[in-house]
């Protein structure tokens, strides 16, 4: 299992969200860039960037800036979700060197453009399944739909997907720890590895998902955290050290 930073990207910087409200934003860092490569030099063996005003927008609005990350990540696999909304903007972002692209909210509106991105780029697609009391929210968490996060999984399996990260959007940015039940859970239905978001807060909440997920019958790949790591309540090294154990 891995812990991979996030690296949320609005107006050029680095920040974080709470429960995805862009109304309550904190800013750690003017230079993206610079803090990208302090997680690959801390040893992050995969990197998570959200371009949120692409999110909103439902186009890339920081593209250029995720490219630049790209470059100097070297073998480090990156995963860059926000504002993917068609298959060039797939092609642009997997030609300039990114591992897999997370496509949510024009997944769920359309099931067909989901099919074609995992037909033609197998294992290159993530599934970005955010949740409000299971029910799945897209256009930057603006929007709440009726679908079940878990019953969108299940229909989902039938794709070559790489992996679904499920984020559970009270928990953003909170520091409340990760809902583990709900995570392990589409796991196991799905039959799809997920990785865990949103809440992520201490090591104690990371073991919680490594006791749960070995006791399970799904795949839990890792977890994705920011604001534990930026705020010190999470140490990367100590954590990732927790999941090699």
């Amino acid at each position: 299992m891995l812990v991979i930073p996030a690296i949320d990207l609005k107006d050029g910087r680095c920040v974080r969200l709470r429960q995805g409200r862009f109304d309550d934003v904190t800013v750690f860092s003017d230079d993206p860039l610079a803090v990208a490569q302090q997680w690959f030099d801390a040893g992050c063996r995969r990197l998570h960037l959200v371009d949120l005003d692409g999110a909103v927008a439902g186009a890339p609005r920081n593209d250029r800036l995720v490219r630049k990350i790209c470059e100097v990540a070297g073998a480090v696999p990156i995963q860059v979700g926000g504002g993917i909304r068609d298959q060039a903007t797939i092609a642009a972002y997997l030609d300039a060197g990114i591992s897999q692209v997370i496509v949510g909210t024009r997944a769920i509106a359309d099931p067909e453009f989901l099919a074609e991105a995992c037909s033609t780029y197998p294992d290159r697609i993530i599934l970005g399944l955010d949740a409000r009391d299971g029910l799945l929210a897209t256009d930057g968490w603006e929007a709440t739909s009726t679908t079940r996060a878990v019953d969108f999984a299940r229909a989902a399996a039938a794709h070559p997907l790489h992996a679904i990260v499920y984020t559970d959007i009270a928990r953003d940015g909170m520091l409340s720890g990760l809902n583990v039940a709900a995570t392990v859970s589409l796991a196991e239905v799905a039959g799809i590895p997920v990785i865990a978001s949103g809440g992520v807060r201490n090591l104690d909440d990371l073991a919680e998902l490594d006791q749960a997920a070995r006791a399970g019958g799904g795949v839990v790949l890792g977890a994705i955290t920011g604001r534990a790591l930026y705020e010190g309540t999470l140490e990367f090294r100590a954590a990732q050290a927790l999941f090699d154990a």
